[in-house]
């Protein structure tokens, strides 16, 4: 007679030794004891089973030689360009809706936002005191060209007049005597003022992102008043448009660099499991 636990073992190995799969619709079950732990022996072997991989860099040159490299008409690769996020994903054994691949070869591209971009993007928008201004127009001159109305002005000039701001309050009052009534009414303006001509406009022209070329980006003046110091704040002026201008840019290089090699397509992508 056998016990219980004998009786589970003699089982466990019939089914072991039976090799039984099942076949349903695409996929493939194998019938094996409970107790049984599968053994991936692919790291003992001479070779991998299968390329695979994931490539992630922000070089434009170094993503186009690589996908060039590992393109192959059996791996069947797509890519997919995500605007919002500036980049793209190629993934080389994705296969076919008839014969579909791994996906778990990839190469992914995220641009990089130049160090003048960044510098900008974090004062846009932003209530800055004098010195702050002024130290952000010193410090990216280069990349600045100012304007007070129609004329331009020197930018060391404009720096000095951002400088040399001060606040002038004034107060009058007006007095208006009807036949049936009066009214009198004060009023207190208070406006900030420049020593020099102050700039309405800076015109910032550097490369947003290293793979697209050089854009000139609008900044509008605008000064809040009602401290005892002057805040100003920079308006980048269609800033939502000149955004998607970058994004449309980027499919453009992009599909240049790789579109002959690879399908693109706008979207991300996810493998289902």
């Amino acid at each position: 007679m056998f016990d219980n636990q004998a009786l589970q073992t003699i089982i466990a190995n019939a089914l072991a030794a039976a090799n039984q799969t099942i076949e349903t619709s695409g996929h493939t079950f194998a019938v094996l004891p409970k107790d049984v732990t599968l053994h991936n022996l692919e790291q003992h072997q001479l070779w991998r089973d299968r390329f695979r991989g994931a490539l992630r860099t922000h070089s434009l040159a170094d993503f186009a030689n690589y996908v060039e490299r590992h393109t192959t008409s059996e791996s069947k690769p797509a890519g997919f360009v995500d605007q919002d996020g500036m980049s793209a994903t190629v993934l080389f054994n994705l296969g076919s809706i008839a014969e579909p691949g791994h996906g778990d070869d990839s190469a992914t591209l995220t641009l990089k936002p130049t160090a003048a971009y960044v510098a900008l993007q974090s004062i846009v928008g932003k209530a800055l005191g004098q010195q702050a201004l002024a130290e952000f127009l010193e410090d990216w001159m280069p990349y600045l060209v100012a304007g007070a109305g129609e004329e331009s002005l020197p930018m060391p000039a404009a720096i000095n007049a951002v400088r040399r701001m001060k606040i002038t309050a004034t107060s009058s009052r007006d007095s208006e005597v009807g036949d049936l009534s009066a009214r009198r009414s004060a009023m207190d303006e208070i406006e900030a003022r420049s020593l020099e001509t102050m700039p309405t406009t800076f015109i910032f022209t550097a490369r947003p992102y290293e793979a697209l070329e050089p854009a000139s980006i609008t900044l509008r003046v605008s000064v809040i008043t009602g401290r005892d110091e002057p805040l100003l704040k920079l308006r980048w002026v269609g800033e939502e448009a000149q955004r998607e201008g970058f994004a449309d840019e980027f499919k453009r290089v992009l599909d240049s660099a790789v579109g002959g090699l690879v399908p693109l397509t706008i979207g991300t992508y996810q493998q289902g499991k």
